[in-house]
């Protein structure tokens, strides 16, 4: 059974195959159209539906609504339109969208919807195939459901399993992690999954490119047969959607936007040229583009790192990530270059997986990527959330193979282009020169709304002295002027605790409880520090 759901101008198109074929058509009929309120139409393509054009047609909490409206989510993108409401009726959902249409906030705001807040053990188990990833889903979690005070725990390799074990321990209504740590909480028994209702696995592709499958289907030998599961991958590779459908029950099928469609939004060119010659061509296509904001993709850390100390020699504000750096390097690099403070951005494979940066104009490909599919994921990093960018992409005359496979998969011959000349380049070397000596314009987190009139203050109290997220509340919630929806998300540590007072209730908070009792006893409290 295959229906087409075709929506309106502003979104792609997207369909949706069942497969299973007893499914009953009224039964779809009723989930994909009563949330939206919209006009239902038949054709001889299938059935019609009109999109929506606001997250309320959803039915969903105020207290995520209002979290949407503060992160400035205006309207649902073709992939939220599409899996939202089969995920509030709890549907096996396999997804297949490209990157920056909007899949994070796919599954994180249904999810946000159906966990129960009173529940202590993780609901939602989402896996990431890189650490970067599970931190940034992580943060979107938190944000959808900062007034719902959803509480998110990110888990991953190479940061301190104990750390980590301890935030299990708390309240934690989903966890965001990478298959190998995930299994690895499992195993020790420090991530119970007894109460686990929802699995989501992002970036599906890329978990098999990671060598990551087996951990995948282990992680998934232990979960509760009774669940939802959903998938979310910006390419489907055959392997990928039998593993999908084997652990599925009944899966909706949905596609977003193929690649060639989100041609429209990406001005993709390629150059041919010699090894050799890579570098000079690339300072003169940065003079003639002149980007704001730029990824430039090379092969092996290596290549990024030889890359990177000869552009940062030519005074290009310039930084580096790769698989062979510091954890807390990686984290801090990506943050920079998503405030903005450097132009230029060298990386292997790795910053491509998922990574949201707002408004990244171009993408490089210094080396040509041998997977096909890489080549989707790195240009998927710019033309993001309806915006337009350019994909650059450097090719010898030895890779033409290589190339052949790209354009038969993104269904489109690449525009080669002849190199810059002279001319271009001193036309252009005015204006390049002057914006590499500007400082570049920091871009605002999209959180700084969310966040504006949130305090978090700290008490120096926690579970050894028994204190309980409901003393909190209580407590809190009795104060003049502060109600329960003023209280925020609460962390309690052995010793310490963490609350957050929202509404700009903060201050009136502080000031009050410097004077009030939890449990009888008198803590410390001050405003925490960042």
């Amino acid at each position: 059974m295959v229906k087409s759901i075709s929506s309106a101008p502003a979104f792609n198109s997207f369909s949706i195959k069942n497969t299973s074929r007893s499914v009953n058509l009224a039964k779809l009929l009723k989930w994909a159209a009563a949330p939206y309120n919209r006009q239902r139409t038949n054709n001889e393509k299938g059935l019609t539906l009109l999109s929506t054009n606001s997250f309320k047609d959803f039915a969903l909490n105020e207290d995520i609504l209002k979290a949407l409206d503060s992160l400035g989510y205006k309207s649902p993108t073709s992939v939220q339109a599409g899996v939202i409401p089969p995920a509030l009726e709890g549907k096996d959902i396999a997804v297949k969208s490209r990157t920056g249409s909007g899949k994070t906030a796919a599954f994180a705001i249904p999810l946000c919807e159906l966990v129960d807040w009173e529940e202590n053990k993780p609901q939602a188990l989402i896996l990431t195939p890189t650490r970067e990833l599970a931190a940034q889903v992580k943060e979107d979690i938190t944000n959808i459901g900062r007034f719902k005070r959803i509480k998110a725990t990110a888990v991953y390799g190479k940061s301190p399993f104990d750390r980590q074990k301890s935030e299990l321990k708390q309240k934690s209504h989903m966890v965001v992690g990478t298959p190998g740590r995930v299994l690895d909480h499992i195993q020790k028994g420090t991530l119970q999954l007894d109460q686990l209702k929802y699995f989501v696995i992002d970036e599906a592709d890329e978990m098999l490119n990671m060598g990551f499958i087996e951990q995948v289907e282990a992680i998934i030998q232990e979960l509760p047969e009774n669940r939802t599961t959903m998938l979310f991958s910006a390419t489907l590779p055959k392997d990928v959607e039998a593993l999908c459908h084997r652990y599925m029950k009944n899966p909706l099928d949905i596609e977003i936007a193929s690649p060639e469609q989100a041609a429209s939004q990406i001005q993709h060119s390629l150059y041919i040229v010699n090894e050799d010659n890579k570098f000079r061509l690339l300072r003169d296509v940065t003079v003639t583009e002149n980007p704001d904001s730029c990824m430039i993709f090379c092969r092996t850390k290596d290549q990024v790192d030889e890359l990177f100390e000869l552009l940062d020699r030519l005074g290009y504000t310039v930084d580096k990530i790769h698989g062979g750096m510091v954890q807390e390097d990686r984290f801090a690099v990506m943050n920079e270059f998503k405030r903005g403070e450097f132009r230029y951005l060298v990386a292997t494979d790795v910053a491509a997986r998922g990574i949201d940066v707002e408004n990244i104009t171009h993408v490089i490909n210094y080396d040509l990527p041998l997977e096909k599919e890489s080549y989707v994921h790195r240009a998927g990093r710019t033309g993001r959330a309806g915006r337009s960018g350019k994909a650059i992409t450097f090719a010898t005359p030895f890779e033409d193979r290589f190339l052949a496979d790209i354009q038969e998969y993104i269904g489109f011959e690449i525009q080669q282009l002849d190199p810059p000349d002279r001319e271009q380049i001193k036309e252009a070397q005015h204006a390049f020169d002057e914006k590499m000596e500007e400082e570049p314009e920091l871009k605002k987190d999209k959180s700084e709304a969310l966040n504006k009139g949130i305090m978090k203050l700290y008490f120096n109290g926690g579970k050894k002295k028994k204190i309980r997220a409901v003393d909190f509340v209580g407590t809190i919630a009795k104060l003049e002027g502060v109600t329960a929806a003023d209280i925020g998300i609460i962390t309690i540590q052995e010793n310490v605790s963490y609350v957050e007072i929202l509404n700009g209730k903060g201050p009136l908070v502080l000031k009050s409880m410097k004077n009030t009792t939890i449990k009888g006893k008198q803590l410390k409290v001050h405003v925490a520090n960042k």
